[in-house]
């Protein structure tokens, strides 16, 4: 009977996943935010020169390269799905080297790759979209550059802007109309139906 019970003493903790878990991430976040606010000023502003200095600052962070291997290897719903590289899963030692290896002076040993076509159905059709999934470094890449982008060419879109934004979609849109649509006759909802499917 003695010999079918659980084991009482736990196995010991992984130092490399321990060490991953401990990580300052509240402070990682909160310096990646403070740089953010900085570009988005500068790009407000019109600073160009200031705002690609601080661009350089932000993609030489080790605190945006760790959050950027986070966000792709634990939080991202395709973290378990492989590009050619045919990696599924991260584990924790293999993401800090994978910091350590998107850092600009590497970029150049990064060569982009080619992506994976995966044709998926669309919801409620009997037809399929493709969709392309690129390798860990391409992934882990687009995270970086895309913290930076997003603070830059945030303030130069237009306020009635909803679509791919960050706190923005269709419920913004909605209270836009809502707000906006006294005394207007008609709302007009355009979309281009697989243009992209058939393009060249």
């Amino acid at each position: 009977m003695s010999e079918t019970k659980a084991p009482r003493k736990r196995p010991p903790p992984d130092p490399a996943s321990e060490s991953w878990r401990k990580l300052p991430w509240r402070k990682f976040e909160q310096h990646v935010y403070r740089l953010q606010k900085r570009i988005f000023r500068a790009s407000q502003h019109g600073n160009i020169q200031a705002a690609h200095k601080l661009q350089k600052l932000l993609m030489k962070s080790r605190a945006a390269r760790l959050l950027a291997v986070r966000r792709v290897t634990q939080d991202n719903q395709g973290k378990n799905t492989a590009g050619v590289d045919g990696v599924k899963a991260v584990p924790p030692q293999q993401r800090i080297e994978l910091a350590e290896q998107i850092h600009p002076k590497r970029w150049e040993d990064n060569k982009p790759r080619p992506v994976r076509r995966v044709w998926i159905p669309k919801p409620g059709k009997a037809e399929k979209r493709p969709l392309g999934l690129p390798s860990w470094s391409d992934k882990l890449l687009q995270e970086v550059l895309r913290l930076i982008l997003s603070a830059y060419f945030e303030p130069q879109f237009s306020d009635h802007s909803h679509g791919f934004r960050p706190n923005r979609g269709c419920h913004t849109a909605l209270s836009e109309v809502y707000h906006q649509g006294v005394g207007t006759t008609y709302f007009v909802e355009g979309d281009i139906q697989a243009c992209f499917d058939h393009a060249s």
